[in-house]
């Protein structure tokens, strides 16, 4: 399935931060700079959709879906870009700046619809931004190294989601529940975070482009990239289906009476349990057969969604919602690093954007599906549908896994 040999066994876990490449570790940071900045904003909207404009669930699961479903379409544009191009850097930055200069509107919005504008403008610069990326990250990683190389900068993605959603909590606090202001200081580290790749960013030469591929995601182009590759995006977007949009776990939060101040520390919780097991995850992956931390990331899902459905009290919302971040951990940056080893290096752009296309659409179906659940049978509803495609996935993972090995 894999376009370049990956060694066998990978570096020792002891110094293996040492030797990633040093672009891996800017684009970490300007990753968590940016996700410090959405996280202080996506960490409260849910309940600021919900208590102060009054709209239903189902209107958040549709917000939070069509949101990153168009995120994940504008990706497979400009991954696609990046490979006709020849250039990733820029695409990336252009995406960043997009979303910086979207931030300013959350606090200066006046109605619903200026709300759902910011956000949808802020998913289309992600979209920009992440398929890029993360085939930069691809192009200046050794093969050996790519599950520690994704591991590390989804680490530092999500300590930025950590961060976030903890200075919300303490911005509540301190301003005595006032969403504007706690959006206004979201804006400095959106714009400190286009900075860092502008200027310290460095791309590496990229290799000659296929002769048959002059136009960004011509059929041929498809065709490259192989029936590993799409055995890997058919079982990602089964998996998405099982893991609707994270704005359900602060609805959770929410139902069993947690204060309103204290409800971004659900996603702090989550994101410090995705921070502390992506990047392990990472370096267990380039010791051993990818799928079997994918399959444990399953099975942490399968826990969560049943102690979330079943929980009343904030102990059992605890652990549930770090059982949520553990299978984060043990999952996204598995998938980016299968992604890079299945696809051709000149087509990498087009393989991740094509990846996000995929699994946004399915992540379309199950926050909308995830939203009518909750706005019909109650939270327990939602949580019981996630477990159950959980298993189905499981049990196909299974599947792949001895397709690509023949």
């Amino acid at each position: 399935m894999s376009h370049e040999t990956r060694p066998e066994p990978g570096a020792r876990a002891q110094g293996t931060w040492r030797r990633l490449p040093a672009g891996v570790w800017t684009l970490g940071f300007v990753s968590l700079l940016m996700d410090t900045s959405s996280e202080m904003i996506h960490s409260l909207l849910p309940v600021y959709l919900v208590t102060a404009l009054g709209t239903s669930a189902l209107a958040v699961g549709l917000i939070e879906g069509v949101a990153e479903a168009t995120a994940a379409i504008t990706k497979i544009f400009s991954g696609a870009l990046s490979d006709w191009l020849g250039q990733r850097k820029w695409l990336a930055a252009a995406g960043y700046g997009l979303a910086a200069l979207t931030k300013p509107i959350f606090p200066l919005a006046t109605s619903f619809g200026w709300v759902v504008a910011a956000r949808f403008i802020d998913r289309v610069g992600k979209g920009i931004r992440g398929a890029p990326r993360d085939a930069l990250v691809a192009d200046i990683t050794p093969p050996g190294l790519r599950g520690a190389s994704f591991g590390l900068r989804q680490a530092l993605d999500t300590v930025g989601a950590f961060l976030g959603p903890a200075l919300a909590t303490f911005l509540m606090w301190l301003t005595a529940n006032q969403f504007r202001a706690t959006f206004w200081i979201a804006v400095i580290p959106a714009f400190l975070s286009v900075g860092l790749i502008a200027f310290a960013v460095r791309e590496p030469e990229r290799p000659e482009r296929a002769p048959e591929a002059k136009l960004p995601l011509s059929r041929a182009q498809l065709a490259r990239l192989g029936a590993g590759y799409w055995w890997i995006v058919a079982i990602a977007a089964l998996f998405t289906l099982a893991r609707f949009s994270e704005a359900f776990l602060v609805l959770k939060a929410q139902a069993i009476g947690l204060p309103l101040m204290l409800v971004p520390g659900v996603m702090v919780l989550m994101s410090a349990a995705y921070a502390l097991s992506a990047y392990p995850a990472g370096l267990l992956a380039d010791r051993m057969d990818r799928f079997k931390p994918l399959a444990l990331g399953l099975v942490l899902l399968i826990a969560a969604d049943i102690l979330l459905a079943r929980t009343t009290g904030v102990v059992g919302l605890a652990a549930g919602v770090s059982l949520w971040g553990l299978h984060m951990g043990f999952t996204q940056g598995l998938f980016a690093a299968l992604i890079a080893d299945a696809a051709p290096p000149d087509l990498r752009g087009t393989a991740f954007g094509m990846f996000n296309l995929v699994t946004g659409a399915a992540l379309l179906a199950a926050s909308l599906v995830a939203g009518e659940l909750w706005d019909m049978v109650g939270p327990a509803g939602t949580f019981f549908a996630g477990a159950t495609f959980s298993l189905v996935t499981l049990a196909g993972l299974g599947r792949v896994r001895r397709v690509l090995s023949n």
